[in-house]
């Protein structure tokens, strides 16, 4: 099975990667996360069915669990507690264990696996040296030694802490060996710039997606490419909306967070059925689902772009993986991009959720 790649960015440029990655917030976000087989299911079938020697983008977070708890470490070290063999390995054969029994494809080479956290929760001074220091040291305390922290952002740009400071003491923690490689998250395109300045950037995390594709999202995109940056685009499917299944907001189960959401008010979900319905046409004709047409479209922004929708079933993961080797003709990506600027999505309002959720993540490359 054709599955496409590409690669990370800044220190992690030579670290090969599914074009879809999977975020693994809502495995452990709710009152009661899902049990742990479901999602470690989920997670190795994607990690197995990426080519040989590519690594799948996982992104989890520090606070990615209910009440913002450290839920969805804990889940991560359980994972990698049972299965080893998915840990990352670049260390030389000889230098490992002789007993250590890695698993292999036909061709003889390894699985590999790479782990991106989000983190920080001090909402009052979350990029300060000082609570990055924190956070890190919670990560990998969490982690307990079951992988290496690869890549580390934080959720968002602190209005009060400049932005050289906060990737100058992410640099700080990567001499000292705490992380692998620093990324950046909803920030702007002069903002990734100033802080490309300061230390390589490895990936910049934004939401985009058929209902979010504003000038700010553009702009970063084009920034990311010129500096040789990979883009993580979170929500690829508008929070669920975008795979056809959300046609009520009682397909929401009674305590969804996304009940808060304008997106799922009765009215606004009436709407944004119109552009749902015109996108599962088009998928119909490609022999795609809609998840996956939304999905290639946002891989189809540049090489350089990878959507990480989440999943907690494995099913769902091995249909939103595939969805990064949807090709369009020019006609094709036509019709789509005029169907979305004639259809826009309805949804005012969202921004006070985001800054409700304004801390960072942790992200994981498998």
């Amino acid at each position: 099975m054709t599955r496409a790649t590409t690669r990370l960015g800044g220190t992690a440029s030579d670290i090969v990667v599914g074009k879809v990655g999977h975020g693994l917030m809502f495995m452990t976000w709710t009152p009661s996360p899902v049990p742990d087989e479901q999602c470690f299911a989920a997670i190795k079938g994607g990690i197995d069915a990426l080519p040989p020697g590519v690594k799948m983008f996982l992104n989890g977070g520090e606070f990615y669990g209910h009440n913002l708890s450290t839920t969805n470490l804990e889940m991560i070290a359980r994972f990698f507690e049972k299965y080893p063999e998915y840990v990352d390995r670049d260390v030389p054969v000889d230098q490992r264990s002789t007993q250590a029994r890695w698993p292999t494809w036909p061709d003889g080479s390894q699985v590999d696996v790479d782990l991106v956290i989000v983190g920080c929760t001090d909402t009052c001074s979350f990029t300060r040296p000082e609570n990055l220091a924190r956070s890190i040291n919670l990560i990998n305390e969490k982690l307990r030694g079951t992988k290496r922290l690869d890549l580390f952002e934080c959720a968002r740009v602190d209005p009060d802490v400049p932005v050289e400071v906060s990737i100058a003491a992410l640099a700080k923690l990567r001499s000292e060996g705490k992380l692998d490689h620093i990324g950046m998250s909803e920030c702007s395109a002069e903002t990734l710039r100033r802080g490309h300045k300061i230390h390589p950037i490895s990936v910049v995390e934004i939401e985009v997606s058929p209902f979010s594709y504003e000038p700010q999202a553009r702009d970063v995109i084009a920034t990311a490419k010129e500096l040789g940056i990979a883009v993580a685009t979170y929500s690829p499917l508008g929070r669920g909306v975008l795979t056809g299944q959300i046609k009520k907001a009682d397909d929401l189960p009674a305590d969804d967070w996304r009940r808060f959401f304008p997106r799922f008010q009765e009215d606004n979900l009436k709407h944004n059925a119109v552009l749902v319905d015109a996108f599962t046409e088009i998928a119909q004709k490609k022999n795609v689902t809609t998840a996956q047409l939304c999905i290639g479209w946002v891989s189809s922004l540049g090489p350089h772009v990878i959507p990480i929708p989440g999943s907690s079933r494995v099913e769902r993961t091995l249909e939103n993986s595939a969805g990064g080797d949807v090709a369009f003709t020019e006609t094709e990506l036509q019709e789509v991009n005029e169907l979305i600027e004639s259809l826009k999505s309805k949804e005012p309002g969202t921004l006070p959720m985001r800054r409700v959720f304004g801390r960072e993540h942790i992200r994981v490359c498998s």
